[in-house]
C-alpha cells in the first residue's frame, strides 16, 4: 500500500508499507509501549520492535525516539500516526460496509462507560450481548476521566447527560429518571415531610460536583432549588444509595437503582412529585458511514432494554 506523500516531502511515493505494520505502530503510539502494543496484539514485543524498525528504515525517518524513560513520538512520526490511523480507519469502513452484507457480529467490541453506570447497568447489557452474539468478545473500560475514544480503539461509549458538540455519531438509547428516597427508619425519627420547604428540617445526602451539591428539583408546575449544606456529601451515587440504605438521610437516586429497595422495604420514595430533570443517555461512536455489525448490535440491545422498561422507570 502507498502511503500519500506529505506535504514536506517527508515521505516517499515509492514507499510501501503493508495494512499489518501500519496497525502495529499505530498500536504502538495508542498503548505507549512496545510491550503493551504486543500483548494488545497477542504477539512479542521483539517483533513489534522489528516492525518498527522496518518501517522506519523504508520511510527513512524516525518515527518514535526510545529512551529508558519511555516512547516519544517524533513531529514526523505524529504526522504518519494521524496518517495511518486515517487509512486503518477507512480500511475498517470498508470492511464494515461488507459485514453488515450477514449482520452478523463479530470479532472485539470494546467500550466504555462511568464505573457507577457501567457497574449498575452496562455489566447487564454486555452479558446479554455475550449470550446473544457467540462470536463477539468485549472489553469494558470503566473509568471516571473522559475517555478519547478515536485514540483508544474504543467501539462504543455510553455516556449520560448532554453531548457536547463532536465529529462523533451518537443515538439516544434512552434517559435516567431519578426520585427522592428515604429508609423507613430514617422517616419514623424525622419531622415530617409534606413540601420541597421541609427539606431544610431533614438531613441530606448529596452526590458533589466539583465540590458543589446542591438539587434542583422540578414538577409539572414550578422549580425549587434544594442548596443546603448536606449531611454527608460524596462523589460517588452508589454510595449515597447504600448510606440511604443505611438511614442516614434522604438522597436523590436514580429510579433504577432505587426502586429494587423500595420493592424489599428498605426504601421509600418521598415527594414523587419532585425531581431532577431525566438526563439522556446516549451510545456514542466513530462517524462513519457503515455502523460495524457488533457495534449496532450492542447499540440495538441498549435501546431495547430501556424499551422494554428493564433499565428504567419512567
Amino acid at each position: 500500500m502507498q502511503i500519500p506523500a506529505a506535504g514536506d516531502g517527508t515521505f516517499s511515493m515509492t514507499t510501501t508499507v503493508g495494512f499489518s505494520e501500519m496497525q502495529v505502530f499505530v498500536t504502538v503510539v495508542t498503548e505507549e509501549s512496545f510491550t503493551a502494543a504486543a500483548e494488545r496484539l497477542e504477539t512479542d514485543k521483539a517483533r513489534v520492535s522489528r516492525i518498527v524498525q522496518r518501517i522506519e528504515a523504508k520511510l527513512g525517518v524516525r518515527l518514535l525516539n526510545r529512551s529508558t524513560r519511555g516512547l516519544r513520538v517524533t513531529e514526523v512520526g505524529r504526522e504518519y500516526f494521524e496518517r495511518a490511523s486515517s487509512i486503518l480507519a477507512a480500511a475498517q469502513a470498508a470492511e464494515a460496509a461488507v459485514a453488515q452484507q450477514s449482520q452478523v457480529p463479530k470479532g472485539r467490541l470494546k467500550i466504555t462507560a462511568t464505573p457507577e453506570f457501567g457497574t449498575t447497568r452496562v455489566d447487564n447489557w454486555i452479558a446479554a450481548y455475550l449470550s446473544k452474539w457467540p462470536k463477539v468478545t468485549v472489553e469494558a473500560v470503566y473509568s471516571i476521566r473522559f475517555v478519547d475514544i478515536i485514540h483508544e480503539g474504543i467501539d462504543v461509549a455510553i455516556r449520560i447527560g448532554v453531548l457536547q458538540d463532536s465529529d462523533l455519531s451518537a443515538r439516544k438509547i434512552g434517559e435516567v429518571t431519578y426520585g427522592l428516597y428515604a429508609s423507613p427508619d430514617y422517616l419514623k425519627r424525622s419531622v415530617a415531610l409534606r413540601t420541597v420547604g421541609d427539606l431544610k428540617g431533614h438531613d441530606l445526602i448529596m452526590k458533589a460536583s466539583g465540590g458543589r451539591s446542591s438539587w434542583t428539583l422540578v414538577n409539572d408546575r414550578a422549580t425549587e432549588k434544594v442548596s443546603q449544606p448536606p449531611r454527608c456529601m460524596l462523589d460517588n451515587i452508589v454510595a449515597a444509595k447504600n448510606l440511604t440504605v443505611s438511614g442516614l438521610g434522604i438522597a436523590q437516586l436514580p429510579r433504577f437503582m432505587a426502586e429494587p429497595h423500595v420493592v424489599d422495604g428498605a426504601l421509600l420514595r418521598v415527594l414523587p412529585d419532585w425531581a431532577s430533570i431525566p438526563m439522556p443517555v446516549h451510545a456514542v461512536f466513530a462517524s462513519t458511514r457503515y455502523m460495524d455489525p457488533k457495534v449496532r448490535g450492542f447499540v440495538d440491545l441498549c435501546r431495547d432494554a430501556f424499551r422494554n422498561g428493564n433499565d428504567d422507570l419512567g
